[in-house]
């Protein structure tokens, strides 16, 4: 069922974004680089194994985990957090817990579109992402 996100995705549009970043934190600098950037998403599944790369021109992600298995993640934004990937539905689910505070990046292929949903408390932020191919 992950295979269906495995692809290189270009960022196309982002919809409360800043508010997403202001929830977890993030410092002003920081908000205003990350919201210039358009990232591009590789995504890559090897049978229970998903790597998923974010590049950009500020700054290069990459985790490599197991479906279901938690795994320590330092974010973009340098936060270290107890993240796990799960798949839900047909929507790939990736929660971050630190600090006692948790937020969830949910993946979705809709019209050969990959939307994240980025939820953190009650700020949902939505950015779309088109194959690149």
């Amino acid at each position: 069922m992950a295979e269906a996100f495995v692809g290189v995705w270009k960022l196309v549009e982002s919809v409360k974004f800043d508010d997403y970043m202001k929830a977890l934190d993030v410092n002003f600098a920081t908000r205003q680089i990350a919201n210039l950037t358009k990232p591009t998403t590789i995504i890559e599944v090897n049978g229970n194994a998903i790597v998923i790369k974010t590049h950009s021109t500020f700054k290069n992600t990459e985790i490599n985990c197991k479906l279901g298995e938690e795994f320590d993640e330092t974010t973009a934004d340098g936060r270290n957090v107890k993240s796990i990937l799960t798949l839900d539905g047909g929507k790939l689910v990736h929660i971050q817990k630190w600090n006692g505070k948790e937020t969830s990046l949910v993946r979705e292929i809709k019209d050969d579109k990959l939307i994240l949903t980025l939820t953190m408390g009650d700020v949902v932020c939505t950015r779309t992402y088109q194959k690149d191919n």
